[in-house]
């Protein structure tokens, strides 16, 4: 009996060492480019080997590097899922732009234009949750500098992604299968826009300039995951609500931007990942599954990440049974969320595996995270997590 297989969705929970060497490293001239170091690299690589084994002896069997190689662009912290880009392409500046006091983007029948991406619809429906620095939702005071887009976007990220590769390479067993992670370019351009003449010229200027970085990672052998939130999320902080038509006419660009971006390359080393936001908010304004999934089909991607543990979107499990799902997609449903400090008990796990299983078979089925883990639950609670997916992959492999 063959045990299904496990990963996660990225992010890992950063040690001490690691965040302290990164917060002290030195901010370029341009404001939020962080310089490395031959000891800073060294410490990556050691901090990359070490998360990797403890994935293995929790029982997650296709591994990654934690996302330890992203840049969290400190003291402004952008975030190592997204902010990372920053680092690695060229036309950026920093602008006085502040994302949570601008619409998001606006819409009129039949369009949509994007203009920034934190004006939520939930943050209106629920301003005091939102405001409390006690609830759970609060994300803390708002930015006043942002990279803006004032130049030709040109990706400059060769060293950064070879490093990437490097230390995750040295860490494998023969024949054991890694992944890293990389922004969509739906997701990067979604940064300010003040150099391109609309939303469309910017999306393909960052598909253009991320398929290097894509290219780079599946020519290594390795899978990438490419992190695209902004097809579920951007429903959320379009003011007005859109119509779903208008809505899934504007995401069909940014699907065929990362179909743009990823053409000639392994399909079967290309995994979108798909989530609503991983902030810890009430989500009452996500758009539904059924309503988005056949959109998100339309990638040409070996396999598909994607929040099923999330108590909002849990119940949704039967929309992948009311869709023909095509014969060589690989299911990737989170099993434990980043979203309770709760752990999730090993026979739920299971249960929540053998759902998917049943609908495609247990040989296309990846269980793992809804989201990273680092950053959204306490490290002891994340690999406590961890170690629930592993048994309850075990159980349902039973």
């Amino acid at each position: 009996m063959s045990t299904i297989a496990t990963t996660t969705a990225g992010s890992l929970p950063r040690t001490e060492a690691l965040i302290a060497a990164n917060a002290a490293r030195a901010i370029a001239d341009d404001g939020f480019t962080l310089e490395s170091t031959p000891a800073f690299e060294q410490l990556v690589s050691d901090a990359v080997a070490d998360v990797v084994a403890k994935q293995r002896a929790v029982g997650i069997t296709q591994v990654g590097d934690g996302e330890f190689g992203k840049a969290m662009s400190n003291p402004r912290d952008y975030g190592a899922w997204w902010g990372y880009s920053f680092q690695r392409v060229s036309g950026l500046s920093l602008t006085d732009n502040n994302l949570f006091t601008q619409p998001t983007a606006v819409s009129t029948p039949g369009r949509i234009e994007l203009t920034s991406f934190v004006d939520r619809r939930d943050r209106h429906l629920f301003p005091d949750v939102y405001a409390d620095p006690h609830s759970g939702a609060f994300e803390g005071k708002p930015a006043t500098e942002f990279p803006t887009t004032t130049g030709p976007v040109r990706y400059i990220g060769q060293d950064a992604v070879a490093a990437d590769i490097r230390h995750l390479k040295s860490t494998l067993a023969d024949g054991e299968q890694g992944f890293l992670t990389s922004i969509a370019p739906g997701s990067a351009a979604r940064v300010w826009n003040e150099h391109y003449a609309s939303h469309d010229e910017h999306l393909w200027a960052w598909a253009e300039a991320l398929r290097e970085e894509y290219k780079a990672i599946t020519d290594a052998g390795l899978i990438v995951q490419l992190d695209d939130p902004s097809l579920a999320e951007n429903w959320d902080q379009i003011n007005p609500e859109p119509s779903v038509e208008d809505y899934l006419a504007f995401t069909a660009k940014s699907i065929e931007a990362l179909n743009f971006a990823t053409e000639g390359l392994p399909k079967e080393l290309l995994r979108l990942h798909l989530c609503w936001g991983s902030w810890h908010g009430p989500h009452a304004t996500d758009l539904e599954l059924a309503r988005l999934l056949p959109a998100v089909l339309k990638a040409n991607v070996g396999s598909i990440s994607f929040e099923a543990a999330n108590v909002r979107h849990e119940h949704e499990f039967g929309v992948w049974a009311d869709t023909a799902v095509p014969d060589d997609l690989v299911l990737v449903p989170g099993v434990v969320s980043h979203a309770t400090n709760v752990v999730e008990h090993p026979d739920l796990v299971a249960q929540r595996i053998e759902r998917f299983a049943n609908i495609v078979g247990p040989e296309r089925v990846i269980a793992s995270t809804d989201c990273g883990l680092g950053g959204r639950v306490h490290p002891d609670i994340a690999w406590a997590k961890l170690e629930a997916l592993g048994e309850g992959a075990r159980r349902a492999s039973a």
